[in-house]
């Protein structure tokens, strides 16, 4: 007997037998399609996907063969919502909002060309932005990269044909990574040190272990274990456009890390253990304030690195530049870059050389110096022998 409501039935043979509308003919006759699984549970979740997909269908049905970008866009950013976290989703809507859809939102798939798109890039290269001074390559290629995608999407569910301009490509002038010097470095750990209120000690965290600052604004005191000495990370916290109209355009979100590699436990040395302790007491909830209910977000994180560094002389830097100072001195120290890269999140160790990995100029200095005394070393003592060989096998002298 099927449940009140619904077209599912228990058969004969065990199974359940879910029964769902296919299409109308013609004379309005019904036609049923029909799916089966050992449980009702499983038959239920069938029936629902089968109705998903024949909602699509007519949907696809119903298209007309013409489309404006702003409502092709519409249609990726929904089909795509299921299968992203919600701080990619705003990132592409930030770039669609801000800059695709007052250029190209009313303007037909159809009458797209290749001309315009890159003189539409280069326009964002010039004078993008909210000042007008130019967009940099790299958001000018997300934004292409985000153009193509809607293009293909609609290519795809239209069953059309439209240019993917892959043609158009900028030169990116990657800018140059700050990383704090050693006395930098060891002047920012006296302050700290000297100073350990709960700020403080995050900052001190970070450079020890390379968190970034959206992980340890999520770190909870029950995320350290000061019996194992290891610090597990697997939230993060971020502040995302919410699109929606209200006073409140953006809230503050802690999920998962985007990347299921950034999900790490991480070793801890033996005196941050020992500061990290002395700063717990006991307490639960947020590292950074020692409560359940109150976080830092990231910004405040930011603005307090600046004033400490500000009262300590140092030059300004953003709160990442943390996470590559971590991971340029443990390169200096002799590393093992695998270890490295499971410590920093990546997925792959390239990531870690390629992106993270600075070597300071005392380094470069340090072995240009231990490559000359090897090699000149080498020279005056072969040197040496040669020229005492050739004068034990000279000619004596008359």
């Amino acid at each position: 007997m099927a449940r009140k409501g619904e077209n599912i039935y228990k058969r004969k043979d065990g199974r359940w037998e879910g029964r769902y509308i296919k299409y109308k003919t013609a004379g309005e006759k019904t036609k049923y399609g029909y799916v089966y699984a050992r449980t009702y549970r499983e038959a239920k979740d069938k029936l629902a996907y089968m109705s998903q997909l024949k909602k699509q269908n007519d949907k696809l049905a119903n298209y007309d063969k013409d489309i404006l970008i702003e409502d092709a866009a519409e249609d990726w950013i929904e089909n795509i919502r299921p299968k992203v976290k919600a701080s990619t989703i705003a990132k592409y809507q930030n770039l669609l909002h801000s800059y695709i859809l007052p250029a190209l939102g009313p303007v037909y798939l159809r009458n797209i060309t290749q001309m315009q798109i890159e003189s539409f890039c280069n326009h964002l290269l010039r004078s993008g932005g909210q000042k007008g001074n130019g967009l940099s390559p790299k958001t000018v290629s997300d934004t292409l990269s985000l153009i193509r995608s809607i293009m293909r999407y609609a290519s795809y569910s239209r069953q059309l044909s439209f240019s993917d301009f892959n043609s158009i490509s900028f030169k990116k002038n990657p800018k140059p990574i700050r990383v704090l010097t050693r006395k930098e470095q060891e002047t920012l750990c006296h302050y700290l040190y000297q100073n350990p209120n709960n700020k403080n000690i995050g900052v001190l965290l970070c450079l020890y272990t390379g968190l970034r600052v959206g992980e340890i604004c999520a770190l909870k005191w029950e995320d350290i274990s000061f019996h194992d000495k290891t610090v597990y990370v697997h939230q993060t916290m971020q502040r995302l456009q919410t699109n929606q109209h209200s006073q409140n355009k953006t809230a503050v979100v802690i999920s998962a890390p985007k990347s299921s590699c950034s999900i790490r436990t991480i070793p801890l040395p033996d005196d941050l253990t020992e500061i990290l302790s002395e700063a717990c007491g006991g307490r639960t909830g947020f590292v950074l304030t020692g409560d359940e209910n109150q976080y830092v977000e990231p910004r405040i994180m930011q603005n307090h690195l600046k004033r400490i560094l500000k009262e300590n002389s140092i030059e300004s830097i953003n709160y990442h530049t943390l996470r590559h100072t971590f991971a340029t001195r443990c390169i200096e120290i002799g590393f093992d870059v695998k270890s490295l890269s499971e410590i920093l999140g990546h997925a792959n160790v390239s990531i870690t050389m390629n992106k993270y990995v600075h070597p300071s100029m005392e380094l470069k200095r340090e072995n240009m110096q231990r490559l000359s005394s090897c090699i000149y070393r080498h020279a005056k003592t072969s040197s040496f022998e040669k020229n005492r060989q050739n004068k034990g096998s000279g000619p004596d002298e008359s």
